[in-house]
């Protein structure tokens, strides 16, 4: 990377206790020139070799996915991240992140490409022996060989621990019999080598390296989806699949710490693909809104169909900006993990760091997904619902990225579990400053005036904080070891979280492109203004709820008068900002941050 002002990793889930600066943040607008060159010939690939071609992608054409993969593999995309001394191109985990965004956009085939560069890749890369690694990555790094990942099973999604399918040493002891089945396996169509999960003894989580051609490995019809046609998802049966010991991928009866570091990286990953999905989708929406004419005019040019468009650009700039931010924390604990000698899978300890971060972002990137391609066909009105246009294909695309990596529920309860987790490990002091804020509770409240820039945005968000702060240490004190069981508190307070992550990201970024002189500046601050007004009320809804979940009494009215003072914006026109966003995406004719 070139020289650039760069973030300053925080302790993992630290945003919510500690300060941050806009100076210290990474933002879209630090990448370098060779990462903007990056930007552009993902691109280009996207709008020459991918998109063209997506009615076959979809309908499967024998050649066409595998080929596509080889071509990414030509341009160096499969092994950017890979070290160079295995065929990659040792990039950052930033311009690693990059990639996937740009990318997202290719419907299906973004699909097989993160499967391939991820979760097909990763496990090898990171816990293979180094004869494994030679073995298979340079070929997966050039697209010689494909990856998949084998770990669901008809009887285990989310609880990933309780897989059926076992491997059994051979008398000899120099092989594994591996009997089972995975479904919904990603690039099973065409994929050379798998990571299967599967216990020892029918106890011991392990992973293994399956070859394609391995006997006893056989493969089930094509699944018919809703979405991502062009996917390959078919399942595996094993029947005495015989492999050698030397397969054993990571220790024997350790596969869960493979299986869930792995997903810390693939959350986060989804995340940028979602972004660059979003704004693809968007700008789909943005030229039919802007050639659309209804009444003699574009329909671009009514409120209701601008609230929309600005929207999607709202939502947008809050995603890439949280991603962007945590994945140079990513990259700077990864870097400060090698100076101090563990280079041993330096990248996955910092990913773990920021295990929390990436949970929300997989739950908020797929939610920003989700609402642009939704709004995308209702702007589109009935041309929306046909396959004549591109949009109801994404549409039916997004619909599986909420499930994937971890249904979002799954991943707001991870985010509250981690936190508590961590709080009573001592990793991160949640007690100290959750004791402060009841202490502030009970205290006049502060009604001094800042007028100094961004004063106020900055001292909204840091109410934000208390509020949850106040919930979440409220609701632990209260229930206990039962808060594990009410998943709707817990779920509650991790919107409250990734609500508040998005609206200080957004306003760093705002902060720093104000301070230089950003020609978008102004459109950042009526995004963020936005945002932040429309949060004030999500967060004070999901608190009370929350609060009215496990408290009663004068407990009750406390907290809810708490939360009241917490939750509190000053008046905006969030209407005129809105206005003002959509015209400036008209006039640029795409997503402008």
């Amino acid at each position: 990377m070139e020289t650039q002002t760069i973030s300053t990793a925080i302790q993992g889930g630290g945003f919510l206790i500690q300060p941050s600066e806009p100076e210290q943040t990474f933002t879209p607008e630090d990448f370098s020139d060779e990462q903007r060159m990056i930007i552009q010939m993902c691109n280009e690939f996207l709008d020459k070799d991918v998109l063209p071609y997506i009615v076959e992608i979809d309908a499967q054409k024998e050649g066409l996915m595998p080929g596509l993969v080889n071509k990414s593999g030509e341009l160096g995309l499969l092994g950017v991240s890979l070290p160079e001394q295995y065929g990659g191109l040792g990039k950052d985990f930033v311009t690693a992140t990059l990639v996937n965004e740009c990318l997202g956009g290719g419907h299906s085939f973004a699909v097989a490409m993160a499967a391939h560069t991820g979760i097909g890749t990763l496990p090898i890369l990171y816990f293979g022996t180094e004869e494994q690694k030679q073995k298979f990555i340079p070929k997966l790094a050039s697209g010689e060989m494909k990856g998949a990942y084998a770990l669901t099973e008809p009887g285990s999604g989310s609880d990933a621990l309780g897989a059926k399918t076992t491997a059994t040493l051979t008398a000899d002891g120099k092989n594994y019999a591996i009997n089972g089945q995975k479904i919904w396996i990603t690039n099973a169509g065409f994929a050379d080598v798998f990571t299967v999960f599967a216990k020892i003894d029918g106890d011991k989580f392990s992973a293994f390296i399956v070859e394609r051609n391995t006997p006893g490995l056989s493969f089930g019809e094509e699944e018919h989806k809703m979405g991502i046609k062009g996917s390959s998802t078919r399942q595996l049966f094993f029947e005495n699949c015989i492999i050698p010991k030397e397969n054993l991928l990571g220790e024997a009866g350790k596969g869960h710490i493979i299986a869930f570091n792995i997903l810390n990286i693939g959350r986060l990953k989804l995340c940028a693909a979602a972004v660059g999905a979003a704004k693809r989708a968007m700008q789909t929406s943005l030229i039919y809104a802007t050639t659309r004419e209804q009444f003699k005019v574009p329909i671009a040019s009514f409120g209701a169909i601008q609230y929309k468009l600005a929207e999607m650009a709202i939502k947008i700039f809050a995603s890439e900006t949280a991603l962007f931010r945590t994945a140079r924390w990513i990259d700077l604990k990864e870097q400060e993990l090698e100076h101090d000698g563990k280079h041993e899978n330096a990248l996955l300890g910092a990913a773990e760091e920021y295990a929390i971060e990436c949970a929300m972002l997989k739950v908020l990137g797929s939610e920003t997904l989700n609402y642009v391609v939704d709004e995308g066909v209702q702007i589109h009105g009935g041309n929306g619902y046909s396959d004549e246009y591109n949009i109801s294909r994404a549409y039916r695309d997004s619909r599986i990225n909420r499930i994937f990596e971890g249904t979002n529920e799954i991943n707001r309860l991870l985010t509250l579990d981690m936190y508590l987790k961590r709080a009573l490990k001592g990793r991160i002091n949640i007690l100290g400053p959750a004791m402060a804020v009841q202490k502030e509770l009970m205290s006049v409240p502060d009604f001094s005036t800042d007028d100094t820039p961004f004063a106020a945005e900055q001292k909204v968000v840091a109410n934000f904080k208390k509020a949850i702060l106040m919930c979440a240490g409220a609701a632990a004190q209260k229930l206990m070891t039962k808060l594990e069981n009410e998943q709707e508190v817990l779920m509650n307070l991790a919107d409250m979280i990734i609500d508040t992550f998005q609206a200080e990201s957004m306003l760093l970024r705002t902060m720093k492109m104000s301070t230089a002189n950003n020609p978008n500046a102004d459109m950042a601050l009526d995004a963020t203004r936005t945002f932040i007004y429309d949060a004030a009320d999500r967060i004070n809804h999901a608190g009370k709820t929350a609060i009215n979940s496990f408290a009663e009494g004068d407990e009750q009215r406390m907290m809810l008068m708490g939360l009241k003072r917490f939750t509190k914006s000053d008046n905006f026109n969030t209407k005129d900002a809105r206005r003002r966003i959509a015209a400036k995406l008209v006039d640029k004719g795409n997503y402008f941050f």
